[in-house]
């Protein structure tokens, strides 16, 4: 099985009990948007990764961009920015990694690669930003990196599709 992840910037709002509108514009969720979009309203591959960015900080804090403990001056980026270089347990979701764990030091080594991912990911420049394609590379050999660390098999890229 293979994820993929979409938007078709369609809001649907409602004006009535059975009516309905359509809004074709592109609608950005806020915390996602590549300040590119914020600043200009330009939309590209690079604020895709970035949002990619963000979701995955999410994804593996366990924390949303909107929670209230974020504002413009704290943000989830600039919060696990802060904190990558003291500790990944600071900013990694306990549900996910316990140091009781037996395999701890493959699985921290492995989410702060993910959180360094996400870094590459949401740089303020589109032009400086990680492309579709590196995350894919990076994202399996992090994979493989894991597997290997903790006896598991790797799969080959071609058992993916």
């Amino acid at each position: 099985m293979v994820a993929h992840l979409s938007d078709f910037s369609i809001a649907k709002l409602l004006t009535g009990e059975d009516q309905s509108m359509t809004q074709t514009q592109t609608l950005a969720t806020i915390g996602y948007m590549a300040p590119e979009y914020g600043r200009e309203g330009r939309v590209s591959a690079n604020g895709d990764v970035y949002s990619f960015g963000i979701m995955l900080m999410e994804t593996f804090t366990g924390k949303k961009p909107t929670d209230e403990i974020f504002n413009e001056e704290m943000t989830l980026k600039h919060w696990v920015n802060d904190w990558l270089p003291i500790s990944t347990m600071e900013v990694v979701d306990v549900n996910l990694l316990s140091q009781e764990d037996i395999h701890f030091v493959a699985k921290e080594q492995c989410v702060s690669f993910v959180f360094n991912l996400a870094m590459a990911c949401t740089v303020e420049s589109p032009e400086q930003r990680i492309n579709a394609k590196e995350i894919v590379t990076k994202l399996l050999k992090i994979r493989d990196s894991l597997l290997r660390n903790v006896g598991g098999r790797c799969i080959r890229q071609s058992n993916l599709n």
